[in-house]
C-alpha cells in the first residue's frame, strides 16, 4: 500500500526516528501506526544491543538537590562523545535518572552488584516468611526466587519502574535513548543522601525536662 508522507511525518514526531526508517517501518506494518511504531522500537532495540560494548567515556555528572536540601543526588552518565553530551536529549536523561534514584531510593545499580551475602540473607527472609505462611515445602524455592526477582526490582536502579513511566525500566529507558541517539550510553554510578539518614535522633523526653527544670 502507498505511504502518505502525513504518515511518515507523524511517526517521525512520535517517535524520533529517520524518515527513511519511519517509511520503511510503515510500509513493513501495512499503514498501521501502533504497529510501526513497535517495529521502530524493537529494531532501535536490537541495533542499541549492538553498541553496548562500545567504550563510553565522555557523559556527564549531574547534581539533584529536593526537598529543600533533605534530599541530594550524584549520578554519572555516560555517552560516546562530548558533542552526545552537550545535547539536551542526553542532559534529559540524566536528569530523569538522577530524580530516579532520589524518588525510589535503589541500593545499587544492577544485580549483578547485589552483594552474595545480601542477597543470601534476603533469600533466608523471604524463605522463613514462604515457610511462616504454611507453603509446601516443593514450591517454597519456586517463591523465593519468584520474590527476589521483585526485590531486585526494587533495590537496582535498572531494574525499577521509570517514575515518568512505569511501563519500562530504567534499563529499557537508556536502551531507547542508545537507539534514538546513536551512540553506546551507560550508567557508571551514583549516590543518594538523606539529610539524618544513618543517624540516632535525640528523642527529647518532656517529663524528665520538666523535673530536671523544677529541681534547679
Amino acid at each position: 500500500m502507498a505511504i502518505s508522507a502525513a504518515q511518515v511525518k507523524e511517526l517521525r514526531e512520535r517517535t524520533g526516528a529517520g524518515m527513511m526508517d519511519c517509511k520503511k517501518a510503515l510500509t513493513d506494518a501495512g499503514g498501521d501506526m501502533d504497529k510501526a511504531i513497535q517495529l521502530l522500537r524493537e529494531r532501535g532495540l536490537a541495533a542499541a544491543a549492538k553498541k553496548a560494548g562500545r567504550i563510553a567515556t565522555e557523559g556527564l555528572v549531574e547534581a539533584y538537590i529536593h526537598g529543600g536540601g533533605r534530599i541530594g543526588v550524584l549520578v554519572e552518565v555516560n555517552c560516546e562523545t562530548d558533542f552526545v553530551a552537550k545535547t539536551e536529549e542526553f542532559r534529559e536523561l540524566v536528569r530523569d535518572i538522577a530524580m530516579q534514584v532520589a524518588a525510589s531510593r535503589p541500593e545499587y545499580l544492577s544485580r549483578e552488584e547485589v552483594p552474595a551475602a545480601v542477597l543470601e540473607k534476603e533469600k533466608d527472609i523471604l524463605r522463613a516468611q514462604a515457610q511462616s505462611e504454611g507453603k509446601p515445602a516443593h514450591i517454597i524455592d519456586r517463591m523465593v526466587e519468584g520474590r527476589i526477582e521483585k526485590f531486585f526490582k526494587e533495590v537496582c536502579l535498572l531494574e525499577q519502574p521509570f517514575i515518568k513511566n512505569p511501563d519500562i525500566t530504567i534499563e529499557q529507558l537508556v536502551k531507547e535513548k542508545i537507539a534514538k541517539i546513536g551512540e553506546n550510553i551507560s550508567v557508571r554510578r551514583f549516590a543518594r543522601f538523606e539529610l539524618g539518614e544513618g543517624l540516632e535522633k535525640k528523642q527529647d523526653n518532656f517529663a524528665e525536662e520538666v523535673m530536671a527544670q523544677i529541681k534547679q
